[in-house]
């Protein structure tokens, strides 16, 4: 549904893309993360079309979205991460208002805004001014103007950005929802949990590329995990070791001669990847800066 390669984007002298690639698969929903500056937003307003790369390509569906820009912009739904509504007016007249942009007309338009109402439990909120609405309201609102045209591809930049957790179940059960329609989803978050629940296979952005793509599992492989021992002896503090292989040394520990009273194995998490990526990024920027 998405493809996106070698984008490039300079902001003066600094590349805020450089050579960005991603590819999103209908009914995919790929939670995009990375440290901010890593390219995230960027890449989200580029293929949003409200920037234009400097170099690149991408493809939305049948269309070259960078030579068919007004196509390809009908088959996308964009929540960006700085709220975007009218607060004088009504819910449901923001709503009308994204409809009408998607092409959406009379009974379809009315339609899609009564079913993206209640899926995203708005419909007690549809007459009243946004800018009466709290912060986790408003956040609702803004997640369905770009639902509304029931788009294939939704691109959602923090949407859950200081959410209360109503809005944040009500938007992740609806992104769910579309993506088991077949919906492809690009979904940034720095709430590494909400991957977790939304199944979503990741993209790790820095330094305006995606450096690596895959499942939890796979990204987290190649981290240790923790092994966490407490032993039958009070006076023996507990242990915590690093561990890539936490049978071995599981069963070292046992040979030594000492018992465990309870063991606990911790797996390698996100959290965990991108403490990683934070370490590694810092150590880069340090020798960059020995060298120079």
């Amino acid at each position: 549904m998405l493809t996106a390669g070698g984008l490039v984007k300079c902001h003066g002298r600094r590349r805020a893309l450089d050579g960005f690639d991603l590819t999103v698969e209908p009914g995919e929903i790929v939670g995009l993360i990375g440290h901010n500056g890593a390219g995230k937003t960027t890449f989200v307003e580029i293929v949003a079309g409200l920037l234009q790369p400097d170099a690149g390509r991408i493809r939305i569906g049948p269309y070259d979205a960078l030579t068919e820009g007004r196509a390809a912009r009908r088959l996308i739904g964009m929540a960006p991460q700085e709220l975007a509504l009218y607060g004088s007016v009504t819910v449901r007249e923001n709503l009308r208002l994204f409809a009408g942009l998607t092409g959406l007309r009379g009974r379809r338009r009315e339609a899609g805004i009564a079913r993206v109402l209640e899926e995203l439990q708005l419909s007690t909120l549809a007459d009243r001014p946004v800018g009466v609405l709290s912060g986790g309201q408003r956040r609702r609102v803004q997640a369905a103007t770009a639902m509304v045209g029931s788009p294939p591809l939704l691109l959602l930049d923090e949407p859950t950005a200081g959410a209360d957790p109503e809005t944040r179940s009500a938007l992740l059960a609806a992104v769910r929802a579309r993506a088991e329609k077949g919906v492809a989803v690009v979904y940034t978050t720095h709430y590494l949990p909400e991957l977790v629940d939304l199944d979503a296979t990741l993209a790790l952005a820095r330094a305006g590329r995606v450096i690596t793509r895959g499942t939890q599992e796979e990204l987290t492989r190649h981290l240790p995990g923790e092994l966490r021992v407490t032993f039958a002896d009070p006076a023996e503090p507990e242990l915590r070791m690093p561990t890539s292989d936490p049978g071995a040394d599981l069963a070292a520990l046992l040979a030594s001669g000492r018992t465990p009273a309870s063991v606990d194995i911790h797996r390698p998490s996100l959290d965990d990847l991108y403490h990683f990526l934070e370490t590694a990024e810092l150590e880069g920027t340090q020798a960059h800066d020995a060298a120079a």
